[in-house]
């Protein structure tokens, strides 16, 4: 790798990597403040937002590395441009195919990592993320036991806490009702509470401290009062639903699962479909990648003495439009209306056509702009928006 090839190495990679963090951090915050709210509403821990976020992260990364890739390749292509090196370099007889090795060894390295993680990951993540969800609605997280309220665990029991300090490790204010084994009436309130594991996995042990005990026997009119400074009450754990097995989604399949499941005879015609569409849109995703350093390369080299940014809005345009229309087409191809291949693979053909001509006219026709005509008429809509502006129109008014 020579010197001209380590200079675009650094040129792409502080946009690229300062993109994936930028986009990640903002999808995580606008989804977190979501978490927090179902958790809070469930009862669950904290600590389990930072869980669900983790799970989150590969199906954001899925749509991230591809944009990273296309502002970093795009920036630095811009860069080159409005500082006039990139003249400097095609006077001294470096092409445009040339400068984009470095993008397609970038393009390459983040295909397959987004193969992995679309392929891969990103599945197991999401079966992740759907078991917690389930867990926290179902109890099984310790989601049950809402503080300030009366919680019944079945027919034979009911407790309450009023207070739980460092995420549930010391609870305060405890009253507990229950019905024992031999079905006599046992209530107890205790100053500080914690809960214990034990040796029958459906059991667990709630250790009170400084309580006092009521138990009523059937064979005695009296109950029994017991003060006690420690005493361990064991409690028999809810029986909660099994969560489904993992593949009941094609969200929650592997690349060779869907391979296996679009042509598996054993499996319904619409099960097969949907493997087979799931299939060709991660595909058709990963393949994409491959087209993105031309993108930017047209994209990112505005007009001789302009400093535009159009091209970096319209490529942020085109890469998320053409996700949304493979999500489309991937619904299409679900439902059988389309065959899966015909339904994904003709829009990349589109794509990858115009993305060549786009290349093809900023490489090697003389003076040639693919986005010409929407620089001029952008820039002459800036301009009218200017004049319009009510400081430089008082301007003009003291002028005249």
């Amino acid at each position: 790798m020579n010197s001209i090839d380590r200079y675009m190495a650094r040129l792409i990679a502080v946009p690229l990597i300062s993109t994936l963090l930028i986009s990640a951090m903002l999808l995580v915050l606008d989804r977190m403040l979501r978490l927090f709210d179902f958790v809070a509403t469930e009862g669950g821990p904290v600590s389990v937002v930072w869980r669900m976020l983790a799970n989150l992260l590969p199906e954001y990364l899925g749509l991230g590395i591809p944009i990273g890739l296309m502002l970093g390749c795009l920036l630095a292509f811009r860069r080159l441009a409005t500082s006039s090196e990139l003249d400097v370099l095609r006077a001294v007889g470096i092409s445009y195919t040339r400068l984009l090795r470095v993008p397609f060894f970038y393009a390459i390295a983040l295909a397959i990592l987004n193969l992995a993680i679309v392929g891969y990951v990103q599945p197991r993540a999401r079966y992740n993320y759907e078991q917690l969800r389930f867990e926290l609605r179902s109890g099984a997280l310790g989601a049950s036991i809402k503080v300030g309220e009366f919680t019944t665990f079945g027919p034979k029991m009911t407790l309450r806490i009023e207070l739980s300090q460092k995420e549930g490790r010391e609870l305060s204010g405890i009253f507990v009702q229950m019905i024992t084994a031999d079905g006599s009436p046992l209530a107890v309130t205790a100053e500080k509470g914690q809960f214990l594991r034990s040796d029958d996995p459906d059991t667990i042990i709630f250790r009170l401290t400084n309580g006092t005990l009521v138990h009523r026997d059937k064979g005695s009119p009296i109950p029994r009062v017991l003060t006690f400074d420690t005493h361990n009450l064991p409690i028999p754990l809810p029986k909660y639903e099994q969560f489904r097995k993992r593949g009941d989604k094609n969200l929650e399949l592997t690349l060779p699962e869907l391979a296996v499941s679009g042509k598996d005879p054993r499996v319904s015609a619409e099960m097969r479909e949907t493997s087979r569409a799931a299939f060709h849109f991660r595909l058709a995703e990963v393949v994409s990648m491959f087209l993105l350093p031309m993108i930017a390369a047209a994209l990112g080299i505005p007009p001789k003495r302009s400093t535009s940014a159009l091209g970096v809005f319209l490529s942020i345009v085109m890469i998320v439009t053409y996700h949304k229309i493979n999500e489309y087409a991937q619904a299409i191809g679900s439902l059988g209306r389309i065959d899966p291949i015909i339904a994904m693979w003709v829009p990349f053909s589109i794509f990858a056509g115009l993305t060549f001509w786009m290349y093809y006219t900023v490489a090697y026709v003389p003076g040639g702009q693919p986005i010409g005509a929407l620089e001029r008429v952008f820039a002459k809509s800036w301009k009218w928006i200017v004049r319009l502006l009510p400081g430089r129109r008082k301007n003009r008014e003291a002028t005249a």
